[in-house]
Parts: C-alpha cells; sequence; structure tokens
C-alpha cells in the first residue's frame, strides 16, 4: 500500500549560509530548435541548451525538474521568438529575478565553390545567450566560422612558398535590430586569406591557393579586418572578435582579440 504522506521538499529547505548563487540549473541538454535561414526562411538543428536561474540566499536548492517542465511546455521544438517566453516562464516557476538560457548548435549552409560552382554543404556554430534580468533581455549573438590566414613575414622572407593554416574566429554581437547569421559569416570570411569550402574541385583549389597567396593575413590582421567590418555595421553596437590559428609551423597556436563597447 502506497503512503498518502506528502513527499519532503529538501531543496525548499532554509539555508543559512546567507550566499546567493547567481546562475544554477541544468546544461548539457540536446533539444531541436528552429532557426531563421535567409535561404529557405528556416533550418531546423538540435542545439546543446544550458537553463538557468539565481538562487536567493536563503533557499537550500533548486528545483531542476522544473526547467524541463518549462521547456516542454513550449513545445518541442524552440523557436528564436520564443526565447524571451521561455525565459520569463523559468522566472516565474523557479521564483528568480534572473534567468539565462544558452543554445549552441550546427548551421548549415550550401555554399558554391568558386570556380566549377560545385555546391556542398558547409556547417557553422553558432550560439545564443539570453539572459533576463525582471523585464530587461540581454541577447548575445555568437558565430564561430573558419577561414584561411597565410601568414604575411612568411611570404616576405621566402623565395618559394608561405606557410598558411586554418584560423577560427568567433564573433560575439548584441544588435539594435535582428543580425542575420548569414551576414555575419560573411563578414567572417571575408576577412582572412581565403573562404573555406566543403567541396574543392583542382581548378577550385588552384583558385583558393593563388588567392590566399595573394592576400597574406597575420591573426592580428584578421580580428581588424573583422572589427572594422562590424565597425560599418548599423545594427551592431557590441563586439568580441577572437581570432585563432592552428600554425602549420609551430607547435602552439597565435591568438587575437578585439572587443568593442
Amino acid at each position: 500500500m502506497e503512503s498518502t504522506k506528502p513527499l519532503h521538499d529538501e531543496q525548499s529547505r532554509r539555508d543559512d549560509r546567507n550566499l546567493r548563487i547567481d546562475k544554477v540549473g541544468v546544461r548539457n541538454l540536446r533539444f531541436p530548435i528552429r532557426i531563421r535561414d535567409k535561404a529557405h526562411e528556416h533550418q531546423d538543428t538540435i542545439a546543446t541548451l544550458g537553463m538557468y536561474v539565481d538562487l536567493p540566499h536563503h533557499f537550500k536548492g533548486t528545483h531542476m525538474s522544473r526547467f524541463l517542465e518549462v521547456l516542454n511546455t513550449h513545445g518541442n521544438v524552440v523557436h528564436v521568438e520564443n526565447i524571451p517566453d521561455i525565459l520569463a516562464a523559468m522566472q516565474k516557476r523557479l521564483d528568480s529575478q534572473t534567468a539565462h538560457l544558452e543554445l549552441d548548435f550546427p548551421f548549415f549552409l550550401e555554399k558554391a565553390a568558386p570556380v566549377t560552382g560545385k555546391t556542398g554543404l558547409m556547417d557553422y556554430q553558432a550560439r545564443f545567450d539570453a539572459t533576463a534580468n525582471g523585464t530587461e533581455i540581454d541577447f548575445v549573438l555568437e558565430v564561430r566560422a573558419n577561414v584561411t590566414t597565410l601568414c604575411p613575414c612568411s611570404k616576405a622572407i621566402s623565395a618559394a612558398g608561405a606557410h598558411n593554416q586554418r584560423g577560427q574566429v568567433t564573433v560575439q554581437l548584441r544588435t539594435n535590430e535582428t543580425v542575420w547569421i548569414e551576414d555575419a559569416i560573411e563578414i567572417v570570411e571575408a576577412s582572412g586569406s581565403s573562404e573555406l569550402y566543403s567541396l574543392l574541385k583542382r581548378p577550385d583549389e588552384k583558385y583558393v591557393t593563388e588567392a590566399a597567396y595573394e592576400n597574406p593575413v597575420f591573426v592580428e590582421d584578421l580580428v581588424r579586418n573583422v572589427a572594422l567590418r562590424l565597425n560599418a555595421h548599423p545594427h551592431v553596437t557590441w563586439y568580441k572578435v577572437e581570432a585563432e590559428n592552428y600554425e602549420s609551423i609551430h607547435n602552439h597556436n597565435a591568438y587575437a582579440c578585439i572587443e568593442k563597447g
């Protein structure tokens, strides 16, 4: 026979250590999301989520199951447009002043090779960081894209050739209007020595190799090139640009960062 005695709520016990917790919740949760796509209106992908709230000093713990209840209440696919509703529901359901939602996901673009026009899918990594503090919402878009960088110093001192490598650029943006993920990717790819492609035939390979050689870029040049383009963007109010070159002739990476705001 089952007991009818109420189950003890340990999380709601009073805590006497007088220390609030800034963020507590769940992370590494995979969930389907729908993202706006310029070419196809939207694309469906899978995000890795983090959901957090603040915990007042007098509560011992938060109720982890409530995060999943909030998420599933909003359907089986998260849309960008309902992120504010999810944040508000987290605040209300968990009795918190602040709520945080992180979504990290692959984003795919069909890209044509520069000479033959052969198309293939390119994958990029994007991230939404959304925070509600009371009724105010802070939203940061992050895009990570790779480029080719060819070393200007190596080209200048060598009788033939120059070392080149893949570089990863991470751009974080705050904006006063929506900025497409594709537009952020385009800014990054225009700032290196050459773009990357998923499918290249020999004429394409010749083209990108020679294009990179004619456009040498230090890691410092890379972040400056991105920053100049973001400075000229009418809707970008804050950015942080990081670049890391996976050096082909060193056993270390080269790194640079610019932040505006």
